[in-house]
């Protein structure tokens, strides 16, 4: 018996003697970097200045502003701005992790030093570890010690002191912001040819940082700490996948070989054309050349699934039970018949009239801009625009009930008959524009990114003419002219 419980603590201990081992490389790679990064004085210049002269000066913002709605007795939603000032000052020296992180291989590579490290014993793996997190600690570690000094100024000079809770979670999305920065530009480092273009990604990555701050500025309003919880938590899922897709990206040989990517207008516009237009008449197109895109957008459409329809409805759930409709806020009275349910739509702003072309042609509109705009997020806000709507749904769903009307039979009649093909385009568009923004951070083939970009989009539009428009077109029609009555049918017997 003695035997047998020490098979479990020898196991352990070699695992551990093993990982130590592995990591010990990847350790000695991290320091050198680091004092690498501490003795360039354009990186370090402006991170030193961060920490300490912008804490002072949102410290002066919150002063004013606290002496300015004292004025007016809102105490309350000034002190609520204190938490976000503290995020905003972490947030700034977190985004030179990007500078140092797209430094990490592209840049040694532009310096001609990259050949003697690649050369090294170190494997992939050591190389990526010790890389990543030499552009994380300098920034991250900046990051805290200006959310501390901003913090003692605001406790000493107005004497508001954040609580622990609140301490430790701006603490860590902090450090999960980072994470998520440092990993996709980590990825874009290797991906890129010259440093000038991986800068340029790098506004991909900011923007939805930028977003994602604004949200966290929301929540901190609310006083919701569940909401920032979970944000934290999605931010380091997305950093777990960012770090598997850049370990298995990684690879010595392609990115030595590597040469610049050209933009050749001539060679993009044929591969846009190539996929773009059907090889063999649309029989073929929807035999094969549909199914084959489908497959390609499976990690894409389970992604978006399980954000925008999952997450979608957990955020209408949970809006519904801290923001409950007062009572007698619903009148359906007014939706007697069809005309009146038109001029109700048309005086919301949100249609120009209800009809299977004004319906179809905001469908249309709206997955475009979701489109431009994920493709300017990698893909955040496009997944983020089709979660709306379907939180807006789960919103109304238990308010309904609560007034007593059935919200399942509503959403059959209502919703359910267009919503099957709308949701099934919305969805298919959605998942197409994460793939576009995603695919700069893909291994290019051997035409180079820009290829792969054109090739992308010939596809995207082959998907949105043969398969979404049609979609968006039966459901604007059905919309119009069923749901609609169904429903005005259905609330006029209440």
């Amino acid at each position: 018996m003695e035997q047998d419980r020490g098979v479990p603590e020898v196991s352990l201990r070699a695992w551990w003697a093993q990982l130590r081992a592995e990591l010990k490389p990847a350790l000695v790679l991290m320091r050198r970097e680091i004092k690498d990064t501490l003795r360039d004085w354009r990186i370090l210049a402006p991170i030193l200045l961060l920490v300490t002269v912008f804490p002072f000066l949102a410290n002066t913002a919150a002063a004013e502003g606290l002496s300015f709605v004292n004025q007016y007795g809102a105490n309350l939603l000034i002190e609520r701005m204190f938490p976000f000032l503290m995020l905003v000052v972490g947030f700034f020296p977190s985004t030179f992790s990007l500078v140092i992180a797209l430094e990490t291989f592209v840049g040694e590579k532009e310096r001609r030093s990259l050949e003697p490290l690649l050369a090294t014993p170190l494997t992939d793996l050591q190389l990526y570890i010790g890389k990543t997190l030499a552009a994380i600690i300098p920034p991250v570690i900046a990051s805290y010690i200006g959310m501390i000094f901003y913090t003692l100024l605001l406790g000493f000079t107005i004497g508001w002191w954040p609580t622990v809770s609140l301490f430790f979670v701006a603490f860590v999305l902090s450090t999960a912001q980072a994470l998520v920065m440092v990993s996709a530009a980590v990825i874009v480092s290797a991906q890129s040819t010259s440093v000038r273009a991986a800068n340029l990604v790098a506004s991909f990555i900011i923007i939805p940082m930028t977003l994602l701050l604004q949200a966290e500025a929301g929540l901190l309003l609310f006083n919701n700490f569940v909401g920032l919880w979970l944000i934290a938590l999605a931010l380091l899922v997305v950093t777990i996948l960012f770090m598997r897709m850049g370990i298995a990206l990684f690879n010595r040989e392609r990115l030595l070989g590597q040469e610049i990517d050209q933009l050749n207008f001539t060679k993009g516009l044929r591969a846009f054309w190539a996929g773009f237009w059907p090889q063999n008449g649309l029989w073929h197109l929807y035999r094969y050349e549909v199914p084959h895109v489908l497959r390609l957008l499976r990690p894409h459409l389970v992604f978006t699934i399980l954000v925008a329809l999952g997450g979608g409805a957990l955020i209408g759930l949970w809006g519904a039970q801290r923001f409950p409709f007062p009572s007698g806020a619903m009148d359906f009275s007014q939706y007697a018949d069809l005309e009146t349910f038109s001029e109700a739509v048309e005086a919301s702003g949100l249609l120009s009239g209800f009809s299977t072309w004004a319906i179809w042609g905001h469908n249309v509109r709206s997955l475009f801009t979701a489109t431009l705009l994920g493709f300017l997020s990698i893909g955040v806000v496009a997944v983020l625009l089709l979660a709306a709507p379907i939180a807006i749904i789960a919103y109304l769903v238990p308010q309904l009930g609560g007034i007593g009307i059935n919200p399942w039979l509503l959403l059959a009649t209502g919703v359910l008959p267009h919503g099957i093909f709308e949701i099934a385009a919305a969805l298919l568009v959605t998942a197409y524009a994460l793939r576009l923004g995603t695919v700069l951070l893909r291994p290019p083939e051997k035409d180079g990114g820009m290829m792969d970009l054109a090739r992308d989009l010939g596809q995207y539009c082959k998907l949105f003419l043969s398969v979404a428009l049609p979609l968006l077109l039966l459901a604007a029609w059905i919309e119009a002219e069923v749901s609609s009555r169904l429903m005005i049918s259905f609330l006029g017997s209440l």
